[in-house]
């Protein structure tokens, strides 16, 4: 009994895992050798979406950097400011999105007492719920799309580009949420 319910716990767990799995996506050039990566530096994209409404010192933007530079020093990476082997860049974009919700719409139960006057009884019938159909709406949700690229220093050629997409429950982004994100497409660099 005792082992049954550490099995039922354990799969409990990998369903939960498997439900918080991000969904996160990359492309690389499978020419490039990723094992001589050892130093980088930062640039910043000509195009970058947060540049034109914000200044350099964008907080957002400094986590975002920050959790980039942890995890890829946890992977045995240096940022140096001079001669690094590849250039980083990142890109947020954040767009409304018109996404059809269907519910499903449920009848009451019914309970009724019937008189059988044959018996003299009263007798409960039960009438359980019954789908009668589905409530079509359309809701706008805010999604933010995080995007790595990882381009050769000496071409400046793109060798590596990892993006995942979220969908925010608020105005801005949480640090955790950033991080999260940022580990997710970090994971891709193994592969």
């Amino acid at each position: 009994m005792k082992s049954r319910n550490n099995f039922l716990y354990f799969l409990a767990l990998v369903l939960l895992l498997v439900a918080c799995n991000r969904q996160t996506y990359f492309r690389k050039d499978k020419n490039f050798d990723f094992d001589k990566i050892k130093t980088y530096t930062w640039i910043r994209a000509q195009n970058d979406s947060l540049a034109h409404k914000f200044n350099s010192s964008d907080l957002t933007g400094n986590v975002i950097r920050k959790s980039v530079d942890k995890n890829l020093q946890e992977n045995g990476w240096k940022r140096v400011k001079k001669n690094p082997d590849v250039l980083i860049v990142y890109d947020m974009n954040i767009k409304k999105e018109n996404v059809a919700v269907s519910d499903p719409v449920y009848s009451q139960p019914l309970a009724r007492w019937y008189y059988n006057p044959y018996r003299g009884t009263y007798t409960n019938m039960y009438y359980p719920t019954e789908l009668m159909g589905f409530d079509n709406s359309v809701e706008t949700i805010r999604e933010g799309t995080l995007t790595l690229t990882i381009l050769n220093a000496r071409t400046e050629k793109k060798i590596w580009q990892g993006w995942t997409k979220a969908e925010m429950n608020g105005k801005r982004l949480t640090d955790k949420e950033i991080d999260d994100n940022v580990k997710a497409i970090i994971r891709k660099l193994d592969k």
